[in-house]
């Protein structure tokens, strides 16, 4: 596989998504970074900005096989993984499948639900593997779970505990569209009310699982040079030490900033990552994982204001 082949699937993903999905570029550019990262992706914004069908077209074009799972209040973690159920003919139980057995994963208004069925998937995106009554149940090999969620100042919602926030690669905010974008929307989806289908636009899937398997592989021997490793870690370590933040990011936030670095730099058709690959990266990889202190919230700072601050304040490699 060379790495422009990578390029030109990313270019084909980007243009038949903006046939159903109007002003996402980016964001399908990420999904596709944490796809090669073998990363989870939280899509937090308002209901109505086209987050599921977003994630249903990725996997209709990847050709993964897809569910979701419309999180409620009362649902339970059986629901997410499974359970084994008695069969009385043959005297023994079986495993009856929830939805997290699949290879992409729609986990739809996470923060809908209570923190016990959240941590029914922790287990799943750390490790791609599910244990019921003892026994550890192997997942696909190219499972990703894209998670959404609606903003935690909305009634009715439980923000997602640290430790579940940190399993996430990246943390990405779908904003409205354009007034163009908007406009364009009317003529595409303008006719019907319900949710469009991908089937309905006539889009072909574009590669397959052996092709993603082959994607990842390249993207882990591209090149992440001593002084790039070093600007890496410094930016993760100043989230320790600012004095606006109780909780800095964690080490496993250095490790997944390399690694998508390394995905952007494949998608860029560059077999090295450069500084500017991991400055696009440090928000959407850093923001989700910090706690502000008491003060700055009184103050009204954001994490994404300080992680921005961290990286122009830390000297790059040239």
């Amino acid at each position: 596989m060379e790495v422009t082949d990578i390029t030109d699937v990313a270019r084909a993903v980007r243009e038949q998504v903006s046939r159903v999905v109007m002003g996402h570029d980016r964001t399908v550019t990420l999904l596709l970074a944490a796809m090669l990262s073998e990363g989870h992706v939280l899509l937090e914004g308002v209901p109505g900005t086209a987050k599921t069908l977003l994630a249903r077209t990725f996997a209709a074009l990847l050709g993964l096989e897809f569910r979701r799972i419309q999180f409620t209040p009362d649902l339970m973690p059986a629901d997410v993984v499974g359970t084994n159920l008695f069969d009385f003919q043959s005297s023994r139980f079986t495993l009856a499948k929830g939805p997290v057995f699949t290879e992409l994963l729609l986990a739809d208004e996470l923060n809908r639900t209570p923190p016990k069925t959240q941590a029914a998937l922790l287990e799943a995106m750390q490790e791609r593997s599910v244990t019921l009554d003892g026994t550890t149940h192997a997942l696909s090999p190219a499972f990703l779970v894209i998670a959404t969620q609606n903003p935690i100042e909305q009634e009715g919602t439980y923000p997602l505990p640290e430790a579940q926030l940190d399993r996430f690669l990246l943390k990405l905010r779908v904003g409205y569209p354009s007034r163009q974008e908007e406009r364009a929307m009317i003529a595409v989806h303008g006719r019907r009310a319900g949710m469009p289908r991908p089937a309905d636009f006539g889009l072909q899937q574009i590669v397959n699982r052996d092709f993603l398997m082959a994607a990842r592989g390249l993207t882990a021997q591209v090149t992440l040079a001593d002084e790039v490793a070093d600007y890496i870690v410094d930016l993760v370590r100043k989230t320790r030490e600012h004095p606006s933040l109780s909780c800095g990011a964690s080490p496993r936030a250095v490790n997944m900033l390399a690694t998508a670095a390394r995905a952007r730099a494949v998608l860029d058709g560059q077999l090295y990552v450069v500084p500017d690959d991991v400055k696009e990266l440090a928000l959407p990889v850093l923001a989700h994982r910090l706690v502000l202190a008491p003060a700055a919230e009184i103050e009204g700072q954001t994490a994404e204001a300080i992680v921005e601050q961290i990286v122009e304040q830390t000297p790059a490699p040239r």
